[in-house]
């Protein structure tokens, strides 16, 4: 008899009970649950630093992609348009046009999703729905060590981008590069500049922490 278990292992549930579903959604656990061909995931809690690096990604991210007419929002599913409500992915992030979202969230193809990783998740099993529907690019981010991988859509496959000898992965969608920094952190290079993003509670700008310095 089995007295412990690990507690990264999966687990099948065949008839989950319909008052667990219910306290699950009143405690607000299952904004994060997604559907896999009709199979319901049950998503674990996410991190209080999980949930800050993707708080913090998405302030430096949306006016990159506002200033390409895209928007960049927060826990927006991406549906399999063909297959109803019974298939559908909720990465951190999506950046998308507008056309492309309907009162649900994102029909199929968009510009980019953004996974952010957490202990024992289902991330890298997400690659082929995500090449599937069409989403051309796909970044996924470690809160922890701040490596950067970035996917781009080829023939209905992904391929993963190689870095720069400094780490750095270059976006093709929003025009900025990706690199790791000490702290660590996340440093998003773009046009305008860089922006540091991590676990803290703030986003930092380098210039603007070298001005205040210089005071």
């Amino acid at each position: 008899m089995v007295t412990s278990y690990d507690t990264t292992m999966r687990a099948i549930w065949r008839e989950v009970p319909e008052d667990f579903l219910k306290q699950r959604h009143s405690w607000g656990a299952d904004k994060k649950d997604e559907m896999w061909d009709g199979v319901l995931h049950l998503a674990t809690r996410l991190s209080p630093a999980h949930q800050l690096f993707a708080g913090n990604l998405v302030l430096a991210l949306v006016p990159i992609a506002k200033a390409k007419g895209l928007k960049a929002v927060l826990g927006v599913a991406i549906f399999r348009p063909e297959a109803g409500d019974q298939d559908y992915r909720i990465p951190d992030l999506v950046v998308f046009k507008p056309s492309q979202f309907s009162e649900r969230g994102v029909e199929g193809a968009c510009e980019l999703a953004v996974e952010v990783l957490s202990p024992a998740d289902e991330t890298y099993d997400k690659l082929d729905f995500y090449a599937r529907v069409g989403v051309r690019e796909l970044w996924v981010l470690d809160p922890e060590s701040c490596v950067p991988e970035i996917f781009t859509l080829r023939d209905r496959r992904y391929e993963k981008l190689a870095a720069d000898p400094s780490g750095a992965v270059a976006s093709a969608i929003l025009g900025v590069s990706l690199r790791p920094v000490d702290g660590p952190k996340l440093a998003v290079v773009g046009a305008t500049g860089e922006l540091l993003v991590s676990s803290d509670l703030g986003l930092r700008n380098p210039a603007n922490n070298q001005s205040q310095a210089n005071k």
